[in-house]
């Protein structure tokens, strides 16, 4: 695809949400450079191979189980290129060579024997770093690589004094401040030192406790460090992470300032919620942390996120990425209003997102090519992520020859052409360089880049497996090793930058101050780090509030009707003026007939005239899966885009976005679980292509989307728009499998049980317009946030009797949990209880069969939580009723009916019975053939009236 085909749909000033990233381009070679490189072109052939395959010979795995054989790398002989090692030949370097500093071009004149050319090659790119950045497609960004690496790394210059950060990090760990002349090389080792530190206090204090150590990779946290310290000092503001298991204790107690006896305290099985706090908590290795961190260089303190995350591998990747792009909208909106006084600045300048993975997991999920492939697009990028895959070389018992079929776990990255850096993590010093040249790829190009830090996992799994059961060979290498911090030590020590007796003192006022956070914990009361900041207007609610107040004055819904067709000077297509826009401005002129899409964009209209912002994403939601919503409008001659409701008032305070995804469900629904994490003042939507869709992204319905405010107490409101009904679609597109949410809810089971019902999933089935536009809303009203699963309409979109009032939604009303059809109750003697579309053909059917007087027709709008006491007071208004019936189109072990039957019968007129009309059970949603649909849908809808 062409660069102007990707920028289609998309101009700066247009289209909220849309930033271009930033697009580096270096000059040409000169005049000069280009006469050396066709005088050289034998050289330069060499050269570019050695960039592009030296990583092959790179001494990157510290266990060496297979050393680099430089006969497989044929094209890295010279001879193969007529160039002859022993010769005393000069050749020019300027254009083939960087061999300057970054800042200083490589001398124009300046002439090297080919030994030298070779010696400089196998430092910078076949030594304890392994490159791969020949791959890319952009010319600029390979000379970039190019120079930075052969620059930087190939000088090697990391011994720069970092007194002040030395301290800071040690006293944040109360080690004595009087180490703080370290240089930066014993600061490394001291990271390494207390990591390792850490593990063993851990070992002998909680020897049962799975805690998942970085013994082995103790160098993960000097890439850690590394990357806070380079975005303190670039001014970038937040940083977002997301990581597994591994070393996560490690992470939190090292750097990120959580406290020790926190930590114990909840390992001794204690909550890590005050007392009144409801939730269910979560095991140790999915603790977050969020905390300011201060360095030396840096004019402002970078403010670190760590995010839960679930035990399921890689599937925090995608939330991560959400709520960093999240946070740097919000920091551009902020700026762009004055309340912040550094300039406006594009994603990623003052937002970064750090991902840790493992190596199997990188690999083998697919989460992580999902994610990977939001990266560049225009309303998924955060500004490019910076991946650190923690390499153990193995994933539980699994050799690395049964969790990939690449030569790296990293390969998978290259589906978006990132630059990857393979690191051996036995070297501190080289972990960060490798580290700096990362985050200066970032930093100017604004895309994904990895780590691949190769190093070992000294215990098992957890420290309560052996590992040599199955890898006996790698385990007796590994056990005969001594460890990274002190293979650094005795290098510092031989060098005469450190003694023993300092490491010493270190490794001892460590341990102590350990055991005196393990003293404390035993009096040690846990805060409520929650609803803080942008959250401090929320609330931690005991009770779901279903009844609110949603209406809007009819003048202003009418502004919102006439503006969200209007085109701006955009040509429309001839069929949406003619069916769509014109019958919308007819409509809202008469106040009468609106159908669902008008009702929705009143419903975003008025959220973002109160200052709410709108982000609706998923597959063709600008148009609609069935052309029905058109928020976004493309002109017919260039074009380009008009979203009509950012557009209402000059001056409205909230912006619609318009995310239309790629085919993903998973990360897709991941990022948006991210973005609604930023800002409680933020209406996120995902909607699916057709309802079933979502099962794709099971993962995160499961660990996030119903259990985040249980677990961690962190709070979403997340709407999941599901487009559900039996209209002859087959198996897969009939359903939104209604009864997997309502089986997620925690809804009140028991009617006698007095407790307030705190329903963590609403799960609702609207039958009209007027109903949607209130639930919707009801979303933003309330002071907190609880996910919305809407059972959303397919053919009601067009129903001619699906359709509402602007009265309907005027100052006074509200959603209805329950709607009533009883033309005559005192003579009703049958009720039938209900949800969704299936309403307007049992109405349609009873008025054909005379049926008005006698059969009620109640509407379950909302099902979870149960509406037990609108339900209770209903049933009051049927006296002589004696029949009940549970009426719907699904299966019967599928629908709402396991759900609602146990908790109507609890309320039904005592003797009463609850009878059941509907499909029976069946392994798939519905049928795909054409005439038993039929026949079954008659027969349902017969059996309603039988």
């Amino acid at each position: 695809m062409t660069a102007s085909r990707r920028s289609y749909h998309y101009t700066r000033d247009q289209v909220y949400g849309f930033r271009e990233a930033p697009k580096p381009q270096l000059p040409d070679y000169n005049t000069k450079q280009l006469e050396n490189r066709a005088d050289a072109a034998n050289l330069v052939r060499f050269v570019t191979f050695y960039r592009q395959l030296g990583h092959r010979l790179a001494a990157v795995d510290p266990l060496a189980q297979s050393a680099p054989d430089p006969s497989a790398v044929y094209q890295l002989n010279p001879a193969r290129y007529g160039l002859d090692v022993a010769a005393t030949k000069l050749y020019p370097v300027d254009g083939i060579l960087a061999t300057g500093s970054l800042k200083q071009n490589t001398p124009k004149d300046e002439k090297w024997p080919l030994s030298h050319i070779i010696a400089r090659l196998n430092n910078t790119y076949a030594s304890a770093v392994g490159f791969e950045f020949q791959h890319l497609p952009n010319v600029s960004e390979r000379r970039w690589c190019n120079e930075l690496v052969e620059t930087v790394y190939a000088d090697r210059n990391i011994e720069v004094t970092v007194k002040k950060r030395a301290l800071n990090l040690l006293s944040r760990s109360e080690v004595p401040t009087s180490l703080a002349s370290l240089t930066s090389s014993l600061l490394k080792s001291c990271m390494c030192m207390l990591v390792q530190a850490f593990d063993h206090f851990m070992a002998k204090r909680f020897p049962q406790v799975k805690r998942y150590g970085l013994e082995g990779a103790e160098s993960m946290m000097i890439v850690m460090d590394e990357l806070f310290k380079l975005s303190a000092e670039a001014n970038v503001k937040d940083v977002v992470v997301g990581m597994p298991h591994r070393g996560r204790l490690n992470l939190l107690t090292d750097l990120l300032k959580f406290s020790p006896k926190a930590l114990f305290n909840k390992i001794k099985g204690n909550s890590e919620f005050p007392d009144g706090i409801p939730g269910a908590g979560d095991v140790l290795s999915h603790i977050a942390q969020s905390v300011d961190l201060e360095y030396t260089n840096a004019k402002a303190p970078v403010h670190v996120s760590l995010l839960h995350n679930p035990s399921h591998l890689e599937a925090i990747n995608p939330v991560v990425a959400g709520k960093a792009r999240a946070k740097q909208f919000d920091l551009l909106k902020s700026i762009a209003a004055g309340a912040n006084s550094a300039p406006e600045c594009d994603i990623g300048d003052r937002v970064l997102c750090v991902q840790l993975h493992g190596d199997s997991a990188f690999a083998g999920q697919g989460i992580v090519m999902e994610t990977l492939a939001l990266s560049n697009l225009p309303h998924y990028t955060c500004g490019g992520s910076i991946h650190l895959i923690v390499n153990n070389q193995i994933g539980y018992t699994t050799q690395a020859q049964n969790a990939r079929s690449t030569i790296y776990s990293s390969d998978v990255g290259k589906i978006i052409d990132a630059p990857v850096i393979h690191v051996n993590a036995d070297s501190p010093e080289d972990v960060a360089i490798a580290t700096k040249i990362a985050f200066e790829y970032r930093n100017k190009f604004r895309k994904d880049v990895i780590i691949d830090l190769i190093a070992y996992r000294r215990m098992g799994h957890n420290e309560l497996d052996e590992p040599a059961f199955t890898q006996p060979v790698m385990y007796k290498n590994i056990r005969g090793r001594r460890s990274v911090p002190k293979l650094y030590e005795e290098k510092l020590v031989n060098e005469g930058i450190v003694t023993p007796q300092e490491i010493e003192h270190i490794r001892l006022s460590y341990t102590s101050y350990l055991e005196s956070e393990l003293e404390a914990s035993y009096d040690y009361v846990p805060e409520a780090d929650t609803l803080k900041g942008k959250w401090s207007e929320m609330s931690v609610t005991k009770e779901t509030v279903s009844k609110v107040d949603t209406g809007v004055d009819v003048a202003t819904l009418k502004k919102i009707g006439i503006a969200s067709v209007a085109t701006h000077g955009l040509t429309p297509h001839s069929r949406l003026a003619k069916f769509h826009i014109a019958p919308r401005l007819a409509k809202i002129e008469a106040g009468t007939g609106l159908d669902w899409a008008t009702c929705e964009a009143l419903a975003f209209g008025s959220l973002l005239l109160e200052n709410n912002n709108v982000r609706i994403s998923g597959q063709d939601v600008g148009r609609g899966t069935f052309s029905q919503r058109h928020a976004m409008l493309v002109d017919q001659n260039d074009e380009h885009v008009v979203i009509p409701l950012n557009h209402i008032f000059e001056t409205q305070g909230g912006k619609m976005e318009i995310a239309n995804s790629n085919l993903s469900e998973f990360a897709v629904l991941g990022f948006e679980i991210g973005v609604s994490w930023e800002n409680p003042n933020r209406l996120v939507i995902w909607e699916a292509q057709f309802g079933d869709f979502f099962n794709g992204a099971q993962i995160i319905i499961d660990t996030f989307l119903s259990s985040s405010e249980s677990k961690w107490l962190r709070q979403t409101g997340l709407v999941m728009l599901l487009p559900h009904g039996y209209d002859g679609a087959g198996p897969e597109h009939s359903s939104c499998r209604i009864e997997r949410f309502l089986q997620l809810t925690d809804a009140k089971f028991d009617y006698s049980d007095l407790t307030p019902d705190n329903c963590n999933i609403h799960v609702v089935y609207p039958t009209t317009p007027a109903q949607m536009f209130h639930v919707l809303r009801r979303q933003m009203v309330r002071n907190y946030r609880r996910p919305l699963v809407i059972a959303g309409p397919k053919t009601l979109l067009r129903h001619p009797a699906a359709v509402s009032n602007l009265e309907d939604m005027a100052p006074g009303t509200l959603f209805k949990t329950v709607i009533v059809d009883a033309p005559s109750p005192k003579t009703t003697k049958r009720v039938v209880f209900l949800s969704g579309k299936l309403y307007y053909d049992l109405v349609k059917e009873r008025a054909t069969k005379g049926l008005n007087e006698s059969v009620a027709l109640v509407r379950l709008e909302e099902i979870s939580p149960f509406p037990w006491d609108d339900v209770k007071d209903i049933l009051q208004e049927f006296p002589n009723a004696i029949e009940f019936l549970w009426v719907q189109e699904e299966p019967q072990n599928q629908g709402s009916y396991t759900f609602v039957a146990p908790r109507l019968v609890q309320i039904l007129p005592e003797g009463s019975k609850l009878l059941y009309v509907g499909r029976k059970t069946l392994a798939v949603p519905a049928t795909g053939i054409g005439s038993r649909y039929k026949a079954e849908q008659a027969a349902v809808i017969a059996g309603a009236f039988a």
